[in-house]
């Protein structure tokens, strides 16, 4: 997942650029699309662009898009990122219309998830077992998910049968929260607790649950709007067996009335600010897995390193880049495991953008996540 959210500023964006593999230069194919397509910085700035899309070099493929779901790094990115525009939207579905002369996976026809960061396969990270450390990954090319036409690298791909576009959308945070389990190394019977009840934190505590933990609380800093009231909502739908308002409540007291040891898993999706707490309700030898971020000032804390090695507790980050568990995320929303429409709550087009994710911002209406539909449906 391209999640320029998770780097920490402009020379690390550039950093990430070059560090991807140069588009090659040989074309089999001239003919170019014009796309819509959406830029946004801070103070919901949105700017719509009309752009040529590359022609096709014999690896790649041209893409339709038809859903991208709206993320945390994108609504991160209009309230908070000051420097460049930066393009918006990367959890996508669409239609492949053409490939270049080398494709074979893909035919024109196909329906399909773009992941926005593949791993190339050819690098030494990647042939000595190590993908996860690929730095030469296949990307969008900087294209926003948020627009008309992408062309892509065929690895960037994944073919799916049998769900609707909007759903297939899912399937990019799904691939995600399942990194962050994985990560977590979840055990049946396990406790858990997950920080924050945004659409990656509530997906993570469902799969908590699918892996057979014991206890899965979740926490979010208030409930004070329409958005947060119905996000605490679905989780409580989803089989959270405890909900702790850190505004109201204070965490550590909360969850121990259930573990009094603390729990042995905590996953945190909430801004880093959020590890403090994390700490205070591990228990001995538990470990915090963590993939929250901030672009407002919330990135850097202080914690006691004594009481981390003295309480044996272990810290891993979570960075889904190069894409993983593509395939697994399709499988469980196929098998209606994840039901996507308790997710994926409103939709938005060029035409009402604007208003739609500056409402998500404010919190003001029932929203888990919204989907841009660039053909309005």
């Amino acid at each position: 997942m391209l999640k320029f959210l998770q780097l920490t500023g402009t020379r690390a964006l550039k950093s990430l650029f070059q560090n991807c593999s140069p588009r090659k230069q040989f074309l089999i194919n001239n003919h170019q699309h014009q796309t819509n397509s959406l830029f946004g910085r801070k103070y919901l700035d949105i700017e719509k662009r009309v752009l040529d899309t590359p022609g096709l070099s014999e690896n790649d493929v041209l893409i339709k898009v038809r859903a991208c779901g709206v993320c945390g790094t994108d609504l991160n990115f209009l309230r908070d990122w000051s420097d460049a525009y930066q393009p918006l939207g990367h959890e996508i579905s669409g239609e492949v219309l053409e490939t270049g002369r080398r494709v074979k996976n893909v035919k024109p026809g196909d329906t399909v998830t773009v992941e926005d960061c593949s791993m190339c396969g050819a690098c030494p990270d990647c042939k000595s077992g190590h993908p996860e450390l690929c730095r030469s990954m296949h990307t969008l090319n900087g294209f926003p998910g948020m627009g008309e036409y992408l062309v892509v690298n065929e690895g960037n791909l994944n073919v799916y049968t049998g769900l609707d576009h909007i759903s297939a959308c899912l399937t990019e945070p799904l691939a995600v929260a399942l990194s962050a389990v994985a990560t977590a190394d979840i055990q049946p019977g396990a406790s858990v607790m997950v920080l924050g009840p945004g659409p990656i934190g509530l997906l993570t505590a469902k799969l908590a649950k699918l892996k057979g933990a014991g206890f899965v609380g979740i926490s979010g800093r208030s409930d004070n709007t329409v958005t947060a009231k119905t996000r605490l909502a679905l989780a409580e739908k989803l089989g959270c067996d405890l909900i702790v308002i850190t505004k109201k409540q204070d965490i550590e007291e909360a969850v121990k009335k259930y573990c009094p040891k603390g729990v042995v898993r905590v996953i945190v999706t909430s801004p880093p600010e959020s590890l403090r707490d994390a700490f205070r309700i591990i228990c001995y030898g538990g470990i915090i897995t963590f993939l929250g971020l901030s672009f407002g000032g919330r990135n850097v804390i202080d914690f006691d390193v004594n009481a981390a090695i003295f309480n044996k507790t272990t810290l891993r980050p979570v960075f889904a880049e190069p894409a993983v568990n593509f395939p697994a995320a399709t499988e469980l929303i196929k098998r209606g495991l994840i039901d996507a429409s308790l997710f994926q709550t409103h939709s938005c087009t060029f035409e009402n953008v604007k208003d739609v994710l500056g409402q998500t911002l404010s919190g003001s209406i029932p929203v888990i996540k919204p989907v841009f539909l660039p053909f309005g449906r």
